[in-house]
C-alpha cells in the first residue's frame, strides 16, 4: 500500500452523489472538473432531448471530448504559427549581424 495522502471527496452531479480520493493538490481540479461536467450534464437534460443518466454521461463525454480535440488542434496551428514567427526573427537577426546594422523588432 502506497504511503502517499489522500484526500477524500465528495461531489454531487445530477442529485447522485459520487465519492472519489486524489492526492490533496489536486483536489481543487477534481472539484472544477465535477463542476463543469455537473454543468454540462444539466445543459444536455433540461433540453429534453435526451433521457437517462447513462445517455445524458455519454453526450456530456462526447461533447468534452469534441471540445478538447479543437482546442488542441488550435494550439497545433498556433505552435506552427509561433515557429514560423521565430524564424522569421531569427532571419531577420541574422541578416542584421551580417549587414552590421542594428535591428529593429
Amino acid at each position: 500500500m502506497s504511503d502517499l495522502p489522500v484526500s477524500r471527496v465528495s461531489v454531487r452531479i445530477l442529485e447522485k452523489d459520487y465519492q472519489f480520493t486524489c492526492a490533496p493538490d489536486e483536489r481543487a481540479a477534481l472539484l472544477d472538473s465535477a463542476e463543469y461536467l455537473n454543468g454540462e450534464m444539466r445543459k444536455i437534460r433540461d433540453t429534453g432531448k435526451v433521457i437517462g443518466l447513462d445517455r445524458i454521461a455519454v453526450m456530456a463525454a462526447l461533447n468534452m471530448a469534441n471540445e478538447l480535440l479543437k482546442s488542441r488542434a488550435r494550439d497545433a496551428s498556433l505552435d506552427v504559427d509561433v515557429v514560423q514567427k521565430l524564424r522569421q526573427m531569427r532571419e531577420q537577426v541574422d541578416a542584421a549581424l551580417t549587414r552590421g546594422q542594428q535591428l529593429d523588432l
